[in-house]
């Protein structure tokens, strides 16, 4: 009894870890696509996008880095070691000029804009000439950059992307999800 019990454990053991590399095999897969969308989205080669990756980076800030470095005419090692020395995306983005207004993706007044709402209720409740003045958080930074990267790769509309960006846990899941 005691053997038919350490194999049974054994058996449930080996399909827990064939498992979790299945899983994990898709993460990587929905990773890898994820990359190739931001390499053609920055029409970048993708040893090049290999290289953010590398360092270690969220996948989430790679194209943030991307965007950023692209707008100010600045190269992605510095803003990356800007990131790495303790600077937030929203300090960055005052600090290089790429404003909320640069950022802002256009919503229909009438749709959710998902975990984005209450800034777009500070920019419908602002000026337009006064949008560069809004300041942005870190969170909001690396979903609007993302929103645009995914609306523009997938072909959707960036309310779509919003709507549905609220029940995932990272934009490369998003993706993963998007493409299914």
């Amino acid at each position: 009894m005691e053997l038919i019990r350490r194999s049974g454990l054994f058996v449930l053991t080996a399909c827990a870890l064939m498992a979790g590399d299945v899983t994990a095999q898709a993460g990587s897969e929905h990773e890898d696509a994820y990359f190739r969308a931001v390499a053609e989205f920055f029409r970048l080669p993708a040893p090049e996008i290999a290289i953010l990756r590398d360092w270690g980076i969220p996948a989430d800030e790679v194209p943030v880095v991307l965007f950023v470095a692209n707008r100010a005419g600045v190269s992605p090692e510095a803003l990356v070691a800007l990131r790495e020395s303790g600077q937030r995306w929203e300090s960055l983005v005052v600090r290089y000029r790429v404003s909320a207004e640069v950022l802002h993706l256009p919503v229909p007044d009438g749709d959710s804009a998902g975990r984005l709402q209450a800034l777009y209720e500070r920019y419908r409740s602002t000026p337009l000439s006064q949008w560069s003045a809004l300041a942005l958080s870190d969170g909001e930074v690396i979903a609007l950059v993302n929103v645009r990267l995914l609306s523009q790769a997938l072909g959707v509309t960036p309310s779509e992307i919003l709507q549905k960006a609220g029940s995932s846990t990272s934009f490369v899941v998003l993706f993963g999800q998007l493409i299914r």
